[in-house]
């Protein structure tokens, strides 16, 4: 279960926004990209210093679109947030998060009702995201079990990792 307030941004928030090419070009250490998150969104600096951990990043359509950057939701998640919910993603942004764990969800209903810092629980099994500031309840579509797993191992890497050592094993026998 994740809870946190909600950070609210628009449509086509794109990857250099999320991460300007400045900082990404110095720097692959996720503190740093971390204290730059969504500085590219206007009159949005210093954004990260404001960040509790735990708290949800909520958008409008279109969220991550852009350049492939793989470390646009490194930057975020670093910036210590827990999940995005969108009403939609870039399929490349979607991709990479997945792949490094970090958990986002697809809810129209709650992307466009839940307001800046709403208080938000969300249940990644069931897909429920509550808005108990305002008594609310939504549905995102739950993730398939090997997205879920991925997420719960914190991304592809370590599941790659597990997968080979139970190849290993099993051979071994």
């Amino acid at each position: 279960m994740l809870r946190g307030n909600a950070w609210k941004f628009g449509d086509n928030v794109d990857t250099d926004q999320v991460i300007p090419a400045k900082y990404a070009i110095y720097s692959l250490d996720e503190k740093v990209l971390g204290e730059h998150a969504m500085e590219g969104v206007p009159d949005n600096e210093g954004w990260a210093k404001k960040v509790s951990p735990g708290d949800v990043l909520v958008a409008g359509s279109n969220f991550g679109c852009g350049s492939s950057r793989e470390i646009a939701p490194v930057a975020i998640r670093a910036a210590g947030i827990s999940a995005v919910v969108a009403d939609s993603f870039a399929r490349i942004f979607f991709r990479n998060s997945i792949n490094i764990g970090f958990p986002i969800l697809q809810a129209p209903q709650a992307a466009e009702a839940v307001e800046a810092g709403d208080q938000l629980e969300i249940d990644l099994e069931e897909g429920v995201i509550r808005n108990l500031t305002r008594g609310d309840e939504y549905h995102a579509e739950p993730f398939p079990q090997f997205m879920a797993e991925l997420i719960k191992m914190g991304g592809l890497a370590p599941w790659v990792r597990k997968r080979l050592a139970e190849k290993a094993a099993a051979a071994r026998r």
